[in-house]
């Protein structure tokens, strides 16, 4: 039986009408089409793990799961496959994925030696590249867009386009465009901060009004019933609400200044803050062995990593995709933007240190030294590793908007392929199947999976719902992890290619993701390269056909 049949007709046409459900299989490939939609109405339990459900056995365009381990992959044994995280730090204790994290079995922990002599001293669970040469870790980067202002502003500043040499216009145009921004996020930054500051100020009135007229008064154990004169009650009131929300103004305060300073900051000379030489890809004397930092700041990673490997049998949070592998934490991801150096040499260590995939759930539209990312990129590609990233949460169509890392260049056309790059649904199967916030892209988007809603892992051992294409990557991931795990004779390539092709179409009308209010209806299929959401029953089936025929031809 060929993979088409074998998938189990999969063509269904899912009818949705007032009252109820209708499902209908016949005999042709994987297809979904819907009929007056309506939004789903789940439970609490349902909720919690939407994405692994199945579309036709639950009514939920999960990834199905669920219907892969009761079905496929109970009793099978697999290999342990090396995921490497490139992200922020991240809680390497947490309960629900601590024995999943990688162990660098040929470093002798804390010796303050390079013992595998990889580069990188005591690098037991992976390396943090957010840290000067003394070791001392870095929070705060500029946003990539004023980096991109920082490395043109000599040249570009003041100048009109028809100062600009030709082969300079595409620079100019973006170093136009980074300026604009800026403006743009100062404006709202400074708005914000003086908007926080008018209501600090009428704290300190109302305080002040109230000890004028009650100066006898203990203002906390004020019973607000028994005040008549109505001034004072409504005083009593704001009093009231400062008591809550005093703390929570001051720290967004404290957010928004240090944006200005650091993010917005272009005279913030971050690179001297390392002390490396940026542009040295062989300048590795920086970073440290601190993976976990301050779970209070860095928590990103921690929901990532959930999604992927949290514990199936423990009974506590959540089920990871798989728990047959092992999470490499590469810590490049500050309160800010990446630089372009740690990320490709973030992808490097994930190459050299075992890693088979790598995922990545950042992205940004100013590349400073895109080269050195691309290079990367392709080292990853020569050594069959597999990249999944996420596609952004900008609304942007990345057919005509550049997001990077990509694995195109300005021309669109791809220069690797071993990269995944991945938009947003979520489980109402209605015009709002795709969340406004996802990119998308018929060229540069490859295919979907659920990203709004997914309930995963947070810093010590809570939990939490989040949305983004962040944890639509991760999810692609946790499947290429189990086909590289049951199959490991598939290359990159191929369980890209697996990937795409094994996935759902959806024939139903969507909201094309956008900023506006105005809705512009389209096809699901016209947002992704593949027009399909991610399948892991499906994948399974397909790889275990594609393998046995690489067997059998050798």
């Amino acid at each position: 039986m060929n993979f088409k049949s074998k998938i189990l007709a999969l063509s269904v046409f899912f009818l949705v009408s007032c009252s109820k459900s209708y499902i209908y299989k016949t005999e042709s490939v994987t297809s979904i089409t819907v009929v007056k939609p309506k939004s789903s109405k789940l439970t609490i339990e349902q909720v919690n793990v939407w994405q692994h459900k199945d579309i036709i056995n639950d009514s939920i365009p999960g990834i199905s799961l669920d219907k892969a381990y009761s079905k496929l992959l109970e009793n099978k044994k697999c290999d342990t496959t090396i995921i490497a995280v490139i992200d922020t730090r991240i809680d390497i204790n947490h309960e629900d994925f601590k024995k999943f994290i990688w162990v660098n079995k040929n470093e002798v922990p804390n010796n303050g030696i390079d013992d595998d002599r990889n580069g990188y001293v005591d690098d037991v669970n992976g390396w943090n590249f957010l840290a000067d040469k003394k070791g001392n870790n870095i929070i705060e980067l500029n946003y990539s867009f004023v980096r991109y202002i920082r490395k043109f502003d000599k040249q570009f500043k003041d100048k009109s386009s028809n100062q600009i040499k030709q082969n300079d216009l595409t620079n100019y145009k973006l170093y136009q465009k980074a300026v604009n921004k800026l403006k743009d996020e100062l404006f709202i930054v400074n708005d914000n901060i003086s908007y926080i500051d008018s209501l600090l100020n009428d704290e300190l009135s109302v305080v002040a009004r109230l000890k004028s007229k009650m100066p006898n008064i203990d203002l906390d154990s004020l019973d607000l019933s028994q005040i008549k004169d109505s001034m004072v009650s409504d005083d009593i009131k704001k009093y009231k609400y400062y008591l809550k929300a005093g703390k929570l103004l001051k720290n967004r305060k404290e957010n928004e200044v240090r944006k200005k300073e650091f993010h917005l900051n272009v005279h913030y000379n971050e690179n001297e803050a390392f002390g490396d030489d940026i542009s040295n890809i062989k300048d590795l004397q920086y970073g440290n062995n601190d993976v976990s930092g301050d779970t209070n700041i860095f928590y990103h990673s921690t929901q990532v990593t959930g999604v992927i490997v949290a514990d199936r049998n423990n009974n506590k949070g959540i089920k990871g995709i798989t728990n047959s592998a092992k999470i490499m934490p590469v810590c490049v991801s500050p309160v800010g933007d990446e630089r372009d150096k740690d990320i490709a040499l973030g992808i490097r260590y994930a190459v050299d240190n075992g890693a088979s995939i790598i995922n990545i759930t950042f992205t940004k539209s100013f590349p400073i030294d895109n080269n050195l990312v691309i290079s990367a990129l392709k080292y990853a590609a020569k050594n069959d590793v597999l990249i999944v990233s996420s596609s952004g949460n900008d609304s942007m169509n990345l057919d005509i908007d550049n997001s990077y890392p990509n694995d195109s260049g300005e021309d669109k056309v791809e220069f690797i392929d071993n990269f995944i790059k991945v938009g947003a649904i979520w489980f109402k199967i209605n015009e709002d199947f795709v969340p406004e916030f996802s990119n998308y892209g018929k060229r540069e988007v490859d295919i979907f999976a659920p990203g709004k809603y997914i309930y995963t892992t947070h810093p010590n051992n809570n939990y939490k719902h989040v949305d983004g294409t962040s944890f639509s990557a991760p999810i692609v991931t946790g499947i290429a992890a189990l086909i590289r795990s049951y199959y490991p004779n598939l290359t990159a390539a191929e369980v890209k290619q697996i990937i795409m092709e094994s996935g759902v179409s959806y024939n139903i009308m969507v909201n094309k993701p956008s900023t506006s209010e105005e809705k512009e209806l389209v096809s699901f299929s016209s947002l992704s390269k593949s027009g399909k959401i991610v399948n892991a029953y499906n994948a399974l089936l397909m790889a275990e056909e594609i393998s046995k025929k690489k067997k059998k031809n050798k």
